[in-house]
């Protein structure tokens, strides 16, 4: 083999280690959007507040200024919220200043998916066990802050979460011991 010939096929390597998207048909070609990875931690208070689901002392969790792309069909996991006055979400909802009963099919969505608020008033359409909803977005799910009194001393939200109302759980058939962190997809109305 010649040098031109060598250098041809040691340069074409070169391209395909470093651009591997131009060969047509290979796995990288078709390698899904990197996934939200963790932007930073926080640190769960020093001494603890006694409820069931409140930030651990010394515990770190993880905060995320991400959230995966919303498609067709979005893959999360979706969570038990009390929207009302006095129940486990703390303060009102981000996006009307107000309390919601829990016969309205409201949600509240991780941090990138509320998008700063661009999501707030709009209706998602949420899918499980065969059967779908459309629910109002009304707050934040907050990924990046936690473990104090306006966050009702919960750790921060994963990044995938759609925190549902009683309503949205009655309106998907999901009861009893089967609520709790539940994967469901989901997707703009």
């Amino acid at each position: 083999m010649s040098t031109a010939s060598l250098l041809a096929l040691a340069l074409a390597g070169l391209m395909l280690v470093t651009f591997p998207g131009l060969c047509a048909g290979t796995a990288a070609a078709h390698r899904p959007a990197a996934k939200c990875q963790p932007s930073g931690s926080l640190e769960g208070p020093s001494t603890g507040h006694v409820c069931g689901e409140c930030c651990k002392p010394g515990h770190v969790y993880p905060t995320y200024r991400c959230s995966p792309p919303v498609t067709a069909s979005t893959r999360a996991v979706m969570t038990l919220n009390n929207f009302e006055d006095g129940g486990d979400g703390g303060d009102p909802s981000e996006c009307d200043g107000k309390y919601h009963l829990n016969t309205e099919p409201v949600v509240a969505l991780s941090t990138g998916w509320y998008n700063h608020g661009k999501r707030c008033g709009r209706q998602i359409r949420i899918n499980a066990k065969g059967r779908s909803v459309l629910a109002k977005v009304v707050d934040e799910c907050d990924t990046l802050h936690g473990c104090d009194k306006p966050h009702a001393f919960q750790p921060p939200c994963p990044h995938n979460i759609v925190d549902a109302s009683q309503a949205v759980w009655n309106a998907l058939g999901i009861t009893g011991d089967e609520v709790g962190d539940y994967p469901i997809t989901w997707s703009d109305a």
